[in-house]
């Protein structure tokens, strides 16, 4: 525990260092162990953690120490601090993605490449777009591509569905949301998916502290600066899933405005990183981190 951010680090301290940075209201461990020993087997060190309120990092009142996605953002920066790390391999899942683009934009000189899996374009506001898809409301002119109708039935239900009570009743309803998230493309192993879940949930010292990541983004809303991927000077990889179901086709937009980003679409991938797609994303970052090495 470092700057009470829980992490931890695989592989070699002299080879390469990659950091993971998992989503929004998502734990480190998202990044599945077996990914990560794919990585770690190419000559990788490898670094995943924790975001504040999350998993083992320390939760707190809102109220009482409010932050923002700033916050969120530097905590990325001090996780490299604490490792010893004037610069990284960024590795970013989800809205991840949105922190690794813009330290790449803000710190240019701690990115050594940038590779950002199933996210959205920084300075679009993408949870607007899904917020007004939740409420049937007309997307302006020029928004994002809207998530996938499975997508939005799910969510419009759970947020207007009691929370569940309890830790079976809990961790069925993760199972459910890790369905939706998976796509529909690739088998869903619901064994698999419970065991994570149960992990989730009994590793995290308070479940509903996630919350305090939705308090943080309405508590800046502009944190999101607009127009600015063109000044992304590191070398970027862009993944999606060619079943992504939270932002399909977003990251086409993200590839087209990073000046020599390269877009990779992996068959049947969701928003989850399943094992059938470990050895062809691990290969693919691998390269990726390879090639910026000459």
């Amino acid at each position: 525990m470092q700057n009470d951010i829980w992490s931890e680090e695989f592989g070699d301290t002299a080879d390469e260092p990659i950091l993971l940075i998992m989503g929004s209201m998502s734990q480190g461990i998202l990044w599945p162990d077996e990914f990560v020993g794919r990585l770690t087997a190419g000559g990788r060190r490898v670094i995943r953690y924790d975001h504040r309120d999350t998993g083992r990092s320390r939760t707190v009142d809102f109220e009482q120490e409010p932050y923002t996605w700033e916050d969120i953002k530097d905590d990325v920066l001090r996780v490299m601090d604490a490792h010893g790390l004037e610069s990284a391999h960024l590795v970013c899942h989800s809205a991840g993605g949105l922190l690794g683009q813009l330290i790449a934009v803000e710190r240019p000189e701690r990115v050594r490449t940038l590779t950002v899996i199933g996210s959205s374009p920084l300075g679009e506001r993408e949870g607007m777009v899904i917020m007004r898809a939740l409420m049937g409301e007309p997307q302006p002119e020029g928004s994002l591509p809207e998530p996938a109708p499975e997508f939005v039935a799910f969510y419009r239900e759970l947020i207007t569905t009691p929370p569940p009570a309890g830790r079976r009743e809990r961790i069925e309803s993760m199972i459910a949301e890790q369905r939706v998230l998976h796509g529909t493309a690739l088998p869903f192993d619901e064994d698999a998916a419970r065991r994570l879940q149960e992990r989730v949930y009994d590793r995290a010292r308070d479940l509903d502290a996630v919350v305090n990541h939705r308090l943080a983004a309405a508590a800046r809303p502009d944190f999101e600066p607009v127009g600015v991927l063109h000044r992304v000077k590191a070398p970027t990889l862009v993944v999606e899933g060619t079943h992504e179901p939270a932002k399909p086709g977003h990251g086409a937009i993200i590839a087209d405005r990073i000046p020599g980003a390269r877009l990779l679409m992996i068959e049947g991938m969701g928003h989850t990183l399943p094992p059938e797609v470990h050895e062809e994303l691990a290969r693919a970052v691998l390269a990726h981190t390879s090639a910026a090495n000459g």
